[in-house]
Parts: structure tokens; C-alpha cells; sequence
């Protein structure tokens, strides 16, 4: 089988490129067809408009999701969680991704006046939320997680990580320096990260400013502030997965989640 991309998935890598480039209201198809190295009368030949088109590239996005979610399915129930957690973390160099998905967020707009992009919205919803009732009632059979509603905390799961994204790509300006308070993610009062690990005196142990690398406390604050979804995606672990471990469960880092997202990246 060839590995050269087909005409339909040329096309569709070009409305991602001109979303990115444009947002969902200003794009044309001419921008769609420069991206694509299509003529704009080609499109025409199988979109009769944007609209016929932006409904063809969410099914495609759609679709492609479901695959990569399939491609998990045999992993450990509590891995896959971990996943999908970190699938959601925008990191303040993401300026694409976050481009992209401002693009979304203009299209979820249309969905309560327009039903073909409502669908579509909607079988989105229903795979995430899908995906991590499926991982809750794997978790629960192989004694990974304890008895819970699994409707319910996926619902929770999925709007606290979706909602952390939106707060992210439309308050923040994709700068990173998670604006707002602090309070917001980690859900305590005292500002604390999610871990716990507020006190520099825990990273320092000998109280003299130094790292547990050896580096200086300068080099420490010079290190750019974790994203909103970072901070939101890392509470999400620690406050609502970590309470649903059966004893003796390890809960994987973040970092894991984000690592197992990243090579499914490396391999499309």
C-alpha cells in the first residue's frame, strides 16, 4: 500500500491548516484550496459549500479520534485514564494546537443553529464521554477502581478537562502564564498545586535556596508557569482519579499521560 496521502485526506489536512491559519468564520474555500494545492473548483466538485466541507472535516477529526482511542483499548485500564488526562494539557509552545482549537470552539458555537454541525458536536461528546465510562467499567471489573457511577465521573472527567481547555485557549492568550487564580485548578484555598508541592522548603531541604539538582532558586522561578489545562489536568488526577484506585494501585504522573499521547503524535 502507498504511504502518499489519498485526495480526501489532502483535502482535510487543508482545513486544518487554513482553520488554524484563518478561525472557522473568516476561512474560505480558497484559503482551504491553497492549503491543499487543490483548485477551489475541485472542492466545489465534491463540497457544494464550507458549510458541506467543515462537516466532512469534523466526521474525519471525529473518526480519527475513534481510532486513536481504539488503538489504547488493550492497554491498563488506569494507563488509559492517565491518557486521556493528559490528552487535554496545552502546553504555552502549542501555538498551533491552540490555534486549532480556537477554530473548534468558533464552530461549537454553531451547533444551537445548526443541526448538521450539532450532530456532529454531539457524537463527539458521546465518544469522550464514552471512552472514559468504558476505561471506569474495565477498571472496575480487574479491581483497578472502585465501584462508582461510571456515567456520572465520566461526565465529571470530561467537563472539568474540556472546560480547563475552553478557560485556556479563550482567557489565557495561549501565553501560558495561566491567568485567573490559581485557586481555580488546584481546588484548594491555599494555592497550592495539586500534588501538594506548594512549599519551596520540600524541594529544598536545606533551606539555602538550592535544588535538589544543585541549581539556584533564581533558576527555579526563570522556569515558565505550567498551562491552566496542565494545572486543571494534574488536579483532575490527584482529586478525582487518585480517590477511585483500588489499594495498592499506583497512579501514573502526568507526564506519563502526556508521554503516551505524544508518540501516538510522533506516529500519524
Amino acid at each position: 500500500m502507498s504511504d502518499q496521502p489519498s485526495a480526501a485526506e489532502e483535502i482535510m489536512d487543508g482545513v486544518y491548516r487554513a482553520l488554524r491559519a484563518h478561525g472557522y468564520a473568516d476561512v474560505t474555500m480558497q484559503d482551504i484550496a491553497d492549503e491543499c494545492s487543490k483548485s477551489k473548483s475541485l472542492l466545489h466538485y465534491h463540497y457544494d459549500t464550507k458549510e458541506d466541507l467543515l462537516v466532512a472535516f469534523l466526521d474525519y477529526v471525529i473518526t480519527d479520534s475513534e481510532a486513536r482511542i481504539r488503538a489504547h483499548a488493550d492497554e491498563p485500564p488506569i494507563e488509559r485514564l492517565a491518557g486521556f488526562v493528559g490528552w487535554f494539557v496545552f502546553e504555552a509552545d502549542a501555538v498551533d494546537r491552540e490555534a486549532f482549537h480556537i477554530a473548534l470552539l468558533e464552530l461549537r458555537t454553531q451547533g444551537p443553529f445548526n443541526e448538521r454541525i450539532r450532530e456532529q458536536l454531539v457524537r463527539s461528546d458521546r465518544l469522550l464521554r464514552g471512552t472514559v465510562a468504558d476505561i471506569l467499567e474495565s477498571g472496575i471489573e480487574n479491581g483497578t477502581f472502585r465501584e462508582v457511577d461510571v456515567e456520572e465521573t465520566a461526565a465529571l472527567v470530561v467537563a472539568t478537562l474540556d472546560g480547563a481547555r475552553t478557560r485556556q485557549i479563550t482567557l489565557t492568550g495561549g501565553d501560558g502564564d495561566g491567568a485567573g487564580d490559581r485557586d481555580e485548578a488546584d481546588g484548594a484555598g491555599d494555592g497550592d498545586e495539586a500534588d501538594g508541592a506548594g512549599d519551596s522548603d520540600e524541594a529544598d531541604a536545606d533551606g539555602d535556596g538550592a535544588t535538589a539538582e544543585g541549581g539556584d532558586a533564581t533558576a527555579v522561578d526563570d522556569l515558565p508557569e505550567p498551562t491552566y489545562t496542565r494545572r486543571v489536568a494534574e488536579a483532575t488526577l490527584q482529586r478525582i482519579v487518585a480517590p477511585l484506585l483500588a489499594d495498592g494501585v499506583a497512579l501514573p504522573s502526568l507526564e506519563d499521560g502526556i508521554a503516551a499521547m505524544s508518540r501516538d503524535d510522533e506516529t500519524e
